[in-house]
């Protein structure tokens, strides 16, 4: 029997063979510091509609563990993390079935009453960023000192801090705190060349 593939399939396939496979890990709330007891939504989007994602994660206790089989409830390309813990720090990121990945993210839970607020992914040279101090219980708005590679840069008295115009020599681990409240942990903040 004698099979004839047309040229115009040909074409097709190798389109669907080589294209390209972006994906990144996207985090609901935008921020890299959860409380104890928090819920966390968190989806892989890519530019290929044809890509079948699968979340993973690297945590203290466990390797390459995937959501909704080891942990977490998974929902297509998405998946929510209740309730988490500490042990639930670790880095994350999305993986295609043929091996692609998206960037990874640093999630960190503390079982403390303070986080920092800050961007999970990393932000654009020249870019504004604010970080904020939060407690678990109390209002937002109480003055916190921020801190970068163990030095304290200034105290807010609302508990906001903006890093205007940022370069590379904003890069480093940024904490808060809050009197009679306690520290944040540290969060990584990368800075990005648009250029690049």
């Amino acid at each position: 029997m004698k099979v004839t593939v047309r040229p115009w399939l040909l074409f097709v396939m190798s389109l669907v063979g080589s294209a390209p496979i972006h994906g990144r890990l996207t985090v609901r709330q935008s921020r890299s510091q959860y409380f104890e007891g928090d819920s966390v939504p968190l989806s892989c989007e890519e530019d290929n509609s044809l890509a079948v994602w699968t979340l993973r994660r690297n945590t203290t206790r466990e390797t390459r563990t995937q959501c909704g089989t080891d942990w977490g409830d998974a929902s297509g390309s998405s998946c929510i993390v209740s309730h988490i813990v500490p042990l639930d720090s670790g880095v994350y990121w999305c993986e295609w079935r043929e091996g692609a990945a998206s960037s990874s993210i640093q999630l960190t839970v503390t079982g403390g009453s303070v986080i920092l607020q800050s961007p999970v992914l990393p932000v654009m040279e020249g870019d504004d960023v604010t970080l904020s101090c939060h407690t678990k219980t109390a209002p937002s708005n109480l003055p916190a000192a921020f801190y970068k590679d163990g030095s304290l840069i200034r105290t807010e008295p609302a508990g906001h801090m903006t890093l205007h115009h940022v370069t590379s020599s904003d890069e480093g681990l940024y904490r808060c705190s809050i009197s009679a409240h306690g520290e944040s942990p540290s969060s990584r903040i990368s800075v990005s060349d648009p250029q690049a």
